[in-house]
């Protein structure tokens, strides 16, 4: 995506859900539900299911990244995210694995064919659901290793964390993510995932993609804000 990215690092996270109500839903009903059969025609596995978006990203002077989070479907997420992000307010505001080999590359997932971005490259993540609610509290670091789990294989006792999170806010679209870091090195790490997503019926992602040097962020469909985050991690 074009437009101002601006990255910062946060100690912690303060994700709470909160009612909201969100004109772009009450307002465009009709047009949204027409979208989301379009969508569905093209992509039948697509699933209405439960999401969290953000109306209120608030940064502390202690260093922590302020989020109120309210439910909605997805079908409403996916044409506020295709009608370009209409209205103000609201955020899409998710968790990021940033998954690093033991020699310094990160591994990325090129989005599968039924996918809501198909073909896109970016770090294993999902948007936010009701299953990462603990009494009222959002907690995206259990998201973040759900995520990587279920798309690379890679257990969270299998990494590393990173122990502050660094975000990257990218008009709105704010990505909370953590450096990930693996024993294995890059080769095995690809290895290791590729025959992950061979195995799986229906693989959330079509493949990998390892970035070792900032050459290899030329690959135009990496999206904008991976491409930023990356850039001072990687060598020439």
């Amino acid at each position: 995506m074009s437009g101002e990215i601006e990255i910062a690092d946060a100690a912690a996270l303060h994700c709470v859900l909160e009612p909201h109500d969100w004109a772009f839903d009450r307002l465009r009903g009709a047009e949204i539900d027409a979208h989301w059969a379009a969508r569905r025609a093209l992509a039948p596995s697509l699933y209405d299911g439960p999401v969290l978006l953000a109306h209120g990203v608030s940064r502390g002077e202690n260093g922590t990244l302020g989020v109120k989070f309210f439910a909605t479907r997805f079908s409403r997420f996916l044409a506020w995210r295709d009608f370009g992000f209409p209205g103000g307010g609201v955020h899409n505001c998710f968790s990021m694995p940033a998954l690093r080999s033991s020699d310094g590359a990160f591994l990325l997932g090129e989005m599968g064919a039924d996918h809501s971005a198909p073909g896109a490259i970016y770090f294993p993540a999902g948007t936010p659901d009701p299953s990462d609610l603990r009494d009222g509290i959002v907690d995206l670091e259990a998201n973040l290793l759900r995520e990587l789990e279920e798309e690379t294989g890679i257990a969270a006792h299998e990494v590393r964390l990173s122990p502050e999170w660094t975000i990257v806010f990218a008009g709105p679209r704010v990505a909370c993510m953590r450096i990930a870091q693996s024993s294995l090195s890059a080769a095995a790490l690809e290895e290791r995932v590729t025959a992950f997503i061979a195995a799986q019926s229906k693989p959330e992602l079509a493949g990998v993609r390892m970035a070792a040097r900032q050459a290899d962020l030329a690959e135009p469909r990496m999206l904008h804000f991976i491409r930023r985050f990356l850039e001072p991690l990687l060598p020439t």
